[in-house]
């Protein structure tokens, strides 16, 4: 067992992006198209395309807009040429956190960053400052009222590594990056709907906070998913469900 906050989380997220939801599809438009640039616009050849491809139906993205970033990518149409870059720091708390961006940019980006986590309590870090304690794994997230007992025996059948419970009794299907898209197909050919999946990095330790540290800690997260270039956010915070509820989607 461990965390006392996973679903909570989950569901906090998913209403913050239902939110947000036209800075949800430029994020992932972006992801799109350098995924189809780097590894060609067929996604069932190139896996990056394919977990992109899967974001934006799960979002609601029209597929017209979906088929014209991949074109966009390949070089049937015109778009930016996008830089991937990752910054690392500290938050509240000494709070790991790891920020992945596409720019045009770079110089922009590297400030918005530095001065989001320097007003917020936090403090960019060097390369590598915090990496080591993040792990590539695909995860399949399910609810409390899915049994884990059903949904293991075709994961593990699919190639799954592990499954995590929590406290809460939410619980992760863990695989290699490589293996995701295989035991999503199995467990979905199962019955079982995960509430959420990706392709993400997993802390090895996580670190509890609750209270004032908590909300410090989630207003940096956010501030940092609201900058323009910033794709996404990974913490090792375990945020407690009091602050969790209470925060504005």
């Amino acid at each position: 067992m461990a965390g006392h906050s996973k679903w909570a989380n989950i569901q906090h997220r998913k209403n913050a992006q239902d939110k947000k939801r036209g800075k949800v599809f430029t994020k992932i438009i972006r992801e799109i198209t350098v995924a189809a640039r780097m590894g060609g616009g067929d996604p069932s050849d190139n896996p990056r395309l394919r977990l992109a491809w899967d974001k934006a139906l799960a979002a609601n993205m029209p597929k017209d807009n979906i088929e014209r970033a991949v074109k966009r990518g390949t070089g049937d149409g015109q778009g930016e040429n996008y830089e991937e870059i990752r910054y690392e720091g500290y938050g509240p708390n000494g709070v790991a956190i790891m920020v992945d961006c596409m720019t045009d940019n770079k110089n922009r980006t590297v400030s918005e960053v530095r001065y989001t986590f320097n007003r917020n309590g936090g403090n960019l870090g060097a390369d590598g400052s915090v990496a080591y304690l993040f792990e590539r794994k695909g995860v399949l997230t399910f609810g409390p009222d899915t049994d884990d007992e059903d949904v293991l025996a075709p994961a593990l059948e699919a190639g799954a590594e592990d499954l995590v419970e929590y406290e809460d009794g939410s619980f992760d299907v863990l695989s290699a990056p490589d293996d995701y898209s295989i035991v999503k197909a199995a467990v979905e050919q199962a019955g079982f709907e995960p509430a959420a999946s990706d392709v993400t990095m997993r802390p090895a330790t996580t670190v509890d906070l609750q209270g004032e540290e908590a909300e410090s800690c989630l207003k940096l997260i956010e501030a940092l998913e609201d900058l323009d270039d910033v794709q996404n956010v990974y913490s090792n915070a375990e945020l407690d469900e009091a602050t969790l509820s209470g925060a504005p989607a």
